[in-house]
């Protein structure tokens, strides 16, 4: 379902790029998820982006439920915010720490994510998405490319819901099931002090032993199998 006006203005790979990450948001919206928005350095690109999908200004489109976090402590925030289902959307410079260590914990959390920007890419791909302009940064304008990007994204995810069939996840999706013997990103929520934590993953919250990767710290990343912490993940360098 790629847009005309996605293809001329940003090209065929991007306009793809959209397309694919509106299905996804559509697909969640549809199953009861929140839409998450934010953008450190640009706080207003995240309120904008929130508005388009809870308030469309087109008659007669859907009122989707997203909601901008802003302020400081933003991981903080979104832990507390975000369920298992869920989508964040960033829009935001490939620098931005808090974006990547929002991001990096999506897997553990059970969310999906788009990461929206321009200027220098991102060194690795660590959102499920990401909708780029490679031209100058442009976050600090109200108007032009960056903003017309998530435009079309909230177009797109609106002409999605015309094609319920669209909709139902593929085949594959919705008979897998999640062992709870196989590895699993787990942000650490409580260190109990006795050679086991509170690990949370996209399972819920559960406690596992931690002897292998002691001392472990409340906001660690490890990964999780057959009931035990086995390696930290290791994700953090590079921010």
């Amino acid at each position: 379902m790629r847009d005309s006006v996605a293809d001329a203005a940003f090209g065929p790979e991007l306009a793809d790029d959209l397309a694919v990450a509106a299905l996804a948001l559509a697909r969640r919206f549809a199953a009861g998820a929140t839409l998450w928005c934010v953008a450190p350095s640009w706080e207003p690109h995240a309120q904008h982006l929130a508005l388009e999908f809870v308030h469309p200004a087109a008659t007669g489109e859907r009122a989707l439920p997203a909601a901008a976090l802003t302020g400081p402590y933003l991981v903080d925030t979104a832990r507390v915010s975000a369920r298992p289902g869920d989508m964040v959307v960033a829009v935001a410079a490939a620098n931005e720490t808090e974006v990547k260590s929002l991001f990096l914990r999506g897997p553990a959390w059970g969310v999906h994510t788009i990461w929206i920007g321009s200027g220098p890419r991102p060194c690795t791909r660590i959102a499920d998405h990401l909708l780029w302009l490679d031209g100058p940064d442009s976050r600090t304008s109200a108007t032009g490319d960056l903003v017309l990007l998530y435009h079309l994204l909230w177009e797109l995810t609106q002409r999605c819901f015309d094609h319920p069939e669209l909709l139902v996840p593929e085949r594959r999706a919705r008979h897998r099931v999640m062992c709870r013997d196989e590895g699993r990103l787990g942000e650490v929520v409580t260190p109990l002090g006795d050679g086991t934590a509170r690990i949370r993953t996209p399972l819920g919250t559960e406690t596992v032993t931690t002897t292998f990767v002691e001392p472990v710290r409340t906001g660690d990343l490890v990964l999780v199998h057959a009931g035990m912490a086995v390696s930290t993940a290791g994700m953090e360098e590079g921010l």
